[in-house]
Order: C-alpha cells, then sequence, then structure tokens
C-alpha cells in the first residue's frame, strides 16, 4: 500500500514536506542528546566543583589516582593530604574526586 502511494507522486512533489520533517527530527536529536548525556555531566562537574570547595582540614579524600588521606592544609590551588604518619603529598584540587568521610576505616 505505501509502496503504491509513493510510486503515484510525481518526481516535483516528493521533496515538498521533506525538509520540515529533517529539521523537527534533528531538533529532536539535539534535545534528547542534551537531556540524556550533556546535563547530567554538567550538573555532575557542578557537584564535583562545589566539593572541591568545601574541603577542610580532617576531610579523608581520594585522589584520581587512587591515594587515599586526610586533608592537613588547604589552599587556594592545591591541597596537602597526610597519607601515612608524617609523610604529605600535595596535590592539585582537581585531582581530587571522593570524600570518604562517612566510610568506615577497615
Amino acid at each position: 500500500m505505501i509502496l503504491s502511494f509513493l510510486q503515484t507522486q510525481t518526481p516535483g512533489t516528493a521533496n515538498a514536506g521533506g525538509g520540515w520533517g529533517f529539521w523537527i527530527m534533528m531538533l529532536l536529536i539535539f534535545v534528547v542528546m542534551w537531556l540524556f548525556m550533556i546535563r547530567p555531566q554538567q550538573k555532575k562537574q557542578k557537584e564535583l566543583a562545589k566539593f572541591r570547595n568545601a574541603l577542610q582540614k580532617g576531610d579523608k579524600i581520594v585522589t584520581i589516582g587512587g591515594i587515599y588521606g586526610v586533608v592537613s592544609d588547604v589552599k587556594e590551588k592545591y591541597i596537602e593530604i597526610e597519607v601515612d604518619s608524617n609523610v604529605k603529598l600535595r596535590v592539585d584540587r582537581s585531582a581530587i574526586v571522593k570524600d570518604m568521610t562517612d566510610v568506615p576505616a577497615r
């Protein structure tokens, strides 16, 4: 049935409604991508930035490299963490990814 309908159209009218349909479909694809991919990632980045700015001395954290430590000093661009007795590391704020304060020690 559809095949016979398509065959009866003249060549000049085949693209008459195709332009709007294409733009509507492209808009829908963009909206879906924004809702399911871009928006959640932006929300996650905002929460991580808020967490990094709220760090205080004594917080237990994990870095991107998997180093566990306790915050011993907070500066504007970096954070000093203590990983063992008298062993301190200076890491960039952006390297802190997780708060481990509420996780019980093993």
